[in-house]
């Protein structure tokens, strides 16, 4: 496997790994309610999604609230997984993809 495509699948399974949290990080949220902040699945999950968050809070401009950063951040996750999946497709296509 040429060092493109595997360094293309490891940056997707990461932006895998982060859209997955945010999106459990939600589910137990609605599930725990006013609790949340206690529950130690949630902050775990918020640990592992943080990066991401900050990254689309610095990037995003001051206007957007920051309670709608967590949905910006998934639709830029999913964007960013979808994208990631056609460069790689196109990669393991061209003639000596190798995949």
């Amino acid at each position: 496997m040429p060092a493109e495509v595997l360094l293309v699948s490891i940056v997707r399974a990461l932006v895998e790994v982060a859209l997955l949290s945010l999106l459990a990080q939600g589910v137990v949220g609605l599930l725990a309610g006013a609790a949340r902040g206690s529950n130690p699945v949630y902050r775990l999950l918020s640990i592992i999604s943080s990066p991401a968050r900050r990254l689309v809070r610095g990037l995003c401009p001051r206007v957007i609230l920051d309670r709608h950063v967590p949905w910006l951040t998934a639709a830029v996750l999913f964007w960013l997984w979808i994208a990631l999946a056609y460069a790689k497709r196109l990669m393991c296509a061209a003639p000596g993809g190798g995949c």
